[in-house]
């Protein structure tokens, strides 16, 4: 049967370009978890989503006579590329059934998008920026995803590097056991602790009840914090406030924590409760009235959660904190009774992170790949 590619627009246009990832996953046995719709719709709203004000998005399906096989978004982000002085474009929302001809033809189209304003590179899936969904995963298909990491079919790398990508990066996941399910080694105890006395370090609770304000200092010191890694683009406030405030509901105030030396914030860890866990009860993914409120009564009852946000001031990135931050992570995690927390993206060469979370016995469980492409004149 016939490929055809179509770009959609409007209402339904998105609601086509949403359905897809049910079309694609249904009647597998797998460990995808079925989004919310609302959740995916905001991450594409050009209207909503303040990530857009700096950026523009494509959208495109492909048919096989009236059967939808696979849709993707080619994404402009002018914010990724001054900062960068770069020229790249993104791909994302990638989602394909096994057909190598649609998968080509979709990258193709996209790549064209971006080609026509004058982008050198494609680079993916990012969906639609590094503060969001980004990379394919490449190992740990049997985990089921977490909340806001993609879970793909083991062949989608197979269709991408088909489509003439490589690797550029890849993100490694860890999951961090609560209690004594993690044999912290007496060693990097010892060492954590001798770190907090030294440097007079506190750790507080976030304090959700004014959680603008915290998001304020947090904000500002994230953009200190990951200044300089790969493909890191400091949003904007509304950016960071429109996540922030997005993920209050999930936000575990017990688990997470802030820093500080002397009543200044030097660092902070944000871990937001599963959401996961519950969402394959609500398999269409459509957040009726009644799913919310069964959302809404069980999330508390989540005990296991996804590091999102970690940061720790410039100054203070070599005085050997990340140990004594994941220590904490373990410490508050055996007193609220959590079964622990995946801590991902890490990127594989950040060694700030990757060596005290290998010392503490811990190997990646997850690894997620992102691609690049240059793209022809």
């Amino acid at each position: 049967m016939s490929l055809q590619i179509e770009q959609v627009e409007g209402r339904s246009g998105l609601s086509c370009f949403v359905d897809t990832a049910w079309v694609v996953q249904a009647g597998r046995k797998t460990p995808w978890v079925p989004p919310l719709r609302v959740m995916v719709r905001d991450a594409l709203s050009e209207r909503r989503n303040p990530f857009y004000n700096d950026a523009e998005r494509a959208l495109y399906v492909a048919r096989r006579g009236k059967q939808i096989v696979g849709r993707i978004a080619a994404i402009e982000n002018r914010r990724h590329n001054r900062y960068h002085e770069d020229r790249v474009g993104f791909f994302g929302f990638f989602e394909c059934l096994e057909d190598q001809e649609a998968a080509t033809e979709l990258i193709a189209s996209a790549e064209y998008w971006l080609k026509e304003r004058g982008l050198k590179a494609s680079r993916g899936p990012i969906s639609p920026s590094m503060n969001h969904e980004c990379g394919l995963l490449i190992d740990g298909f049997g985990a089921p995803p977490v909340i806001m990491t993609p879970w793909n079919p083991p062949y989608y790398a197979d269709l991408i590097e088909g489509a003439g990508y490589a690797k550029i990066q890849d993100l490694l996941g860890y999951y961090i056991p609560a209690g004594n399910k993690l044999a912290v080694p007496d060693r990097v105890r010892h060492l954590a602790e001798r770190t907090r006395r030294r440097l007079g370090i506190t750790f507080r609770r976030l304090d959700a009840s004014t959680l603008k304000r915290e998001a304020r200092k947090i904000h500002g010191l994230y953009k200190n914090a990951w200044d300089g890694n790969w493909g890191f683009v400091p949003p904007s406030w509304d950016e960071f406030w429109h996540i922030t405030n997005d993920l209050k509901t999930v936000l575990a105030v017990d688990f997470s924590f802030v820093a500080e030396i002397d009543d200044e914030v030097i660092g902070f860890m944000l871990i937001v409760r599963d959401l996961n866990r519950l969402l394959p009860a609500i398999p269409s993914g459509r957040l009726w009235p009644w799913n919310f409120v069964k959302l809404l009564f069980n999330v508390q009852k989540i005990l296991s959660g996804r590091v999102v946000l970690l940061g720790l001031k410039t100054k203070h990135r070599h005085r050997g904190l990340f140990p004594l931050f994941a220590y904490e992570a373990a410490r508050r995690a055996l007193e609220i009774q959590a079964e622990g927390a995946e801590a991902s993206w890490v990127l594989e060469e950040n060694e700030s992170i990757v060596a005290p979370l290998e010392a503490m016995g811990l190997q990646p469980y997850k690894r997620w790949r992102v691609y690049e492409k240059e793209l022809s004149t």
